[in-house]
């Protein structure tokens, strides 16, 4: 439940950084997103009180929409999202996303990577004005997979 102090970086496909990703102690996760100049410009915060985990996401401040795992899902877990008529789908193994818009195109592929000592995720995104907006429900999927298997274990 307690989200401590996980920091990463994300890179583009020429090993730029694009964003920095840090966690802050919080009832929950907390994540914001600082660009290459360190200025704040997206938060994933998770709403420890629901029936499922729900993840509101903000940009520079604003509440921009949330995403919350839906209960019944057959094929792999699937995603509602509150943003411009967005949804996630994933695997059965839950490596592999794809995010697709309202008309059912494709605004990414996610996919982990293997191989590395971290969870590792390469993201395809369609327009690159949608990449932080991606980024911040990609961090949302993998919290909720974080917390559902913590209570697992528990």
């Amino acid at each position: 439940m307690f989200s401590w102090f996980d920091s990463y970086n994300v890179y583009d496909e020429n090993n730029n950084l694009v964003y920095e990703v840090k966690g802050q102690l919080a009832w929950g996760h907390v994540v914001k997103i600082f660009d290459r100049n360190g200025k704040e410009v997206g938060k994933v915060d998770e709403k420890v009180i629901s029936l499922v985990p729900k993840f509101e996401i903000f940009e520079n401040g604003k509440k921009i929409g949330y995403i919350k795992r839906k209960l019944i899902s057959v094929f792999g877990p699937s995603y509602d999202i509150d943003f411009k008529g967005w949804k996630a789908e994933g695997n059965i193994l839950e490596w592999n996303y794809r995010i697709k818009d309202e008309h059912n195109n494709t605004i990414a592929k996610v996919s982990k990577e293997f191989l590395h000592l971290t969870d590792t995720y390469s993201l395809d995104i369609a327009n690159s004005h949608d990449a932080l907006h991606v980024l911040m429900f990609v961090i949302a999927i993998d919290a909720e997979k974080d917390t559902r298997e913590n209570h697992y274990k528990q």
